[in-house]
């Protein structure tokens, strides 16, 4: 049974709230479907560089006003984005969230995006993204994802390139503003304590006057979801390097096909998380062929992805792929142990009744799922795990990772 309250309002949008009582607190989340996956071709990180502007005030509410303003109600501010969504939160004492939400909603609704601003904004960014190509992980990463996704958006590095930020303006950004950042698009999460008649006249109040949509704002290019044939080899020789790195993915379903991502869930901590875990034990607990690996998979609305990331010395590189195309062939060919999967099932549900215990956790879980899909398709999450036999799981394996069809980055020193 899903424990919050959904509303649909008059305008579109969607208010989720769920009231806890034992906690003073209030967290007010606001995600938008306006992320990377948005940008058309000429607007590669946009979605990040808005997110950056939206703080930067509105015709009444001047830059850096904001954070004082909710500093001074002694709240915390947060703002993210990536290709599925923008997130914007503000965490508050309930005597206080009246006073507060309606200045994150009037930066949301009413933004700006003043010229001097836009300039000075520009270079942070241009600096983030400098920043990032000092970083061997974040490096290899996005040329793995680059290879697996293409011409797909989830390929593109959500902070844009150098030389797409320096052809926008501020024009092109209040269109894109008008264009995503409308009812339809957004989810209003408000947990903790207030109550529902509260919580539905303050949203309805404060998402009230949306501007006129932007009809200039040119679509994106429908994509299909990569395939990946064969294997997809790339090799990177980075400076200063001490370790080497060993990226290989694989891609799954989207959220649709939820309960196949639960399955992919389970195969990632069967194969590399604690040390009793195939990957681990046997790479590094036993043979010490890497100083560390770990899989992840990482539920997406389009297209997943599953990775397993090891780092290691150069010289054992081609060695530790071939082990782990071992193991992956082994999981296919002989299956699971009813041992093993009951440890991954413990650690799943487990990982997600940790995640659900605070106002700010439950706040992104439904903000989170309710962009991507349904909000309540979220708490089936525990449910989906345990559905699972190691029959199931096996053709899971066999059908999704293929030691003979995945991408693989590594990263080797010069």
């Amino acid at each position: 049974m899903f424990p919050a309250s959904v509303f649909k309002l008059d305008n579109g949008l969607t208010l989720i709230h769920q009231e806890m009582i034992t906690t003073p607190v209030v967290v007010a989340d606001v995600w938008v479907r306006a992320g990377a996956n948005q940008e058309p071709e000429p607007w590669y990180g946009m979605a990040h560089f808005l997110e950056h502007m939206i703080f930067k005030g509105t015709a009444t509410l001047p830059p850096g006003m904001f954070d004082q303003k909710i500093e001074n109600w002694g709240g915390v501010t947060n703002a993210a984005t990536s290709h599925d969504y923008a997130h914007y939160s503000v965490i508050t004492a309930s005597l206080h969230v009246k006073e507060t939400l309606p200045h994150l909603g009037e930066l949301l609704l009413k933004a700006t995006i003043p010229e001097d601003e836009f300039i000075r904004e520009r270079h942070v960014v241009l600096e983030e993204i400098r920043q990032s190509h000092d970083d061997p992980d974040w490096i290899g990463f996005h040329a793995l994802i680059s290879s697996v996704y293409q011409h797909h958006p989830y390929g593109r590095s959500v902070l844009g390139g150098e030389q797409e930020l320096m052809q926008q303006s501020p024009e092109i950004m209040r269109c894109f503003h008008r264009a995503y950042y409308q009812p339809e698009n957004m989810t209003v999460v408000i947990v903790g304590g207030i109550g529902a008649d509260s919580a539905l006249e303050l949203a309805t109040q404060t998402f009230a006057d949306f501007a006129e949509p932007c009809c200039d704002c040119p679509q994106r290019k429908e994509v299909t979801k990569p395939i990946l044939s064969g294997i997809r080899r790339q090799e990177l020789f980075l400076p200063r390097l001490e370790m080497g790195r060993l990226l290989m993915a694989w891609t799954g379903p989207g959220v649709e096909q939820l309960h196949t991502c639960c399955g992919l869930d389970l195969l990632s901590v069967l194969l590399a998380e604690g040390r009793t875990s195939r990957l681990v034990r046997d790479l590094r607990e036993e043979q010490q062929l890497v100083q560390g690996i770990c899989s992840h998979f990482s539920l997406q609305q389009d297209c997943s992805l599953f990775t397993i990331t090891a780092w290691l010395e150069p010289e054992n590189l081609e060695r530790v792929e071939s082990l782990i195309r071992l193991h992956l062939q082994d999981l296919i060919d002989n299956g699971i142990s009813e041992q093993e999967i009951i440890r991954a099932q413990r650690l799943l549900c487990n990982d997600f009744a940790f995640s659900t215990e605070t106002p700010n956790q439950l706040a992104g879980l439904y903000g989170y799922y309710n962009t991507i899909a349904q909000a309540e398709l979220a708490m089936t999450y525990s449910w989906q795990i345990q559905s699972y036999n190691e029959k199931q799981l096996q053709k899971l394996a066999q059908e999704c990772l293929s030691p003979n069809h995945y991408a693989v980055t590594v990263l080797k020193p010069y």
